[in-house]
């Protein structure tokens, strides 16, 4: 391929709008516009990777996060949040994760009693006035479902955050409930309570038969029952984990510290998200100078440039060269635009394909061309009759 034919224009600054490092060199390198747009050199790429993909060998070429439905690439600047173990590897979207659910007391079942709790419609409020902690209180959100507008009261600790993913899976769809049908139900928002309730779909999170006398709502303005408990107090046609992981919450699998990190998503079931994969590799990739894709995944093998002689056609031996490569079934990028060496060096490192061949007057004076890999400083020479054995560098690349 030719660096005509992909219109290609770098860039010698990074865009104001950077977020991370590996769209700031996919930027510079040409491979997406300024706007994150994805270029004639960007699709060039994502077509390889397309093809790559259907390899059973393919493999990402750097470290990744999964579990046996998807594959995330961890960046501070991604828009999916995951809860990862760090010690036995498990991950899981947010929204989803399992946790180690402690209750936190065995205490003895005590009577209900309704108490006056004015102004306390938060469970901050609450708190604050009973002088207990979040976890000794229960938590009153209310939906509906949409498949058939049953009113669903759910019940979390409250100390924790309802996910409504997790419900999703334990319900199906739901909205929230309107003020019309909160109160038809007879429950007083701030001071809502699953005891006495009629008509409703009581469900709860499965930490909440096992947490004994919390204070929920008396479904009367200003007033709490304090002791409540499920099972006894009331009944719920669903228990299911209802609620949110947490930063340092314990793994479900072997107890040690959970963390949430940003993420892209690379791979969903069968789906590859070849964008995401471009950015994770630009974002693995790179140095001072530019992109540095490693041969497995690069896609072109050579980079191959003209410098403009005085004495010898180095166009036409490029030319040369590049047919005889490309007859090779090597993968190339022919630079023979009629631009500075300077130019042309700086814009093979933003590139970053994995070997560079220059083909100068100096070099060819001895039939020879320069060759550089990406990754290495130095500069060897090789004689033309050895250019038919590059696949063996590139092995090596």
């Amino acid at each position: 391929m030719k660096y005509t034919d992909l219109k290609i224009q770098t860039q010698r600054e990074f865009p104001n709008n950077m977020r991370n490092q590996g769209f700031g060199w996919l930027a510079r390198a040409g491979y997406v516009t300024r706007e994150n747009e994805i270029t004639e050199l960007g699709k060039y790429f994502i077509s390889h990777l397309q093809n790559l993909s259907k390899e059973p060998t393919f493999s990402f070429p750097f470290s990744v996060l999964s579990n046996e439905n998807e594959i995330y690439f961890p960046l501070s600047t991604g828009n999916i949040e995951i809860i990862h173990c760090e010690s036995c590897k498990y991950t899981e979207r947010i929204e989803l994760a399992k946790f180690k659910k402690t209750s936190f007391s065995q205490e003895e079942v005590l009577p209900i009693e309704k108490v006056e709790t004015p102004n306390c419609n938060t469970i901050e409020s609450l708190a604050n006035f009973l002088k207990i902690p979040k976890e000794k209180t229960a938590k009153a959100l209310m939906f509906t479902r949409v498949s058939d507008n049953q009113f669903v009261f759910v019940v979390v600790r409250g100390d924790m955050t309802l996910s409504e993913a997790k419900l999703k899976n334990a319900v199906g769809e739901v909205k929230l409930a309107t003020a019309e049908s909160i109160s038809k139900s007879g429950v007083k928002a701030g001071y809502a309570s699953p005891i006495g309730l009629k008509d409703a779909l009581i469900v709860v999170d499965d930490l909440i038969p096992q947490s004994p006398n919390l204070v929920a709502g008396a479904n009367e303005v200003g007033f709490h029952f304090i002791n409540t408990n499920c099972g006894r107090d009331y009944q719920a046609e669903v228990v299911a984990d209802l609620v949110l992981a947490k930063q340092d919450d314990a793994c479900v699998n072997c107890g040690n510290m959970l963390s949430i990190q940003n993420s892209i998503l690379l791979k969903s079931n069968a789906e590859f998200y070849f964008e995401n994969i471009l950015l994770a590799l630009a974002e693995t990739h790179h140095d001072d100078k530019g992109l540095s894709f490693p041969k497995s995944i690069s896609p072109f093998d050579i980079y191959l440039m003209q410098v403009p002689g005085k004495t010898i056609n180095t166009k036409e031996k490029a030319e040369e060269i590049y047919r005889q490569l490309q007859s090779a079934g090597i993968s190339i990028l022919f630079d023979g635009r009629d631009e500075r060496a300077g130019v042309k060096f700086n814009d093979a490192d933003l590139i970053g394909c994995p070997i560079r061949i220059t083909v100068g007057e100096k070099a060819l004076q001895n039939e020879m061309v320069e060759l550089k890999k990406r990754n290495v400083a130095n500069v060897e020479t090789i004689r033309l009759e050895e250019i038919s054995s590059i696949k063996n560098i590139l092995r090596g690349s």
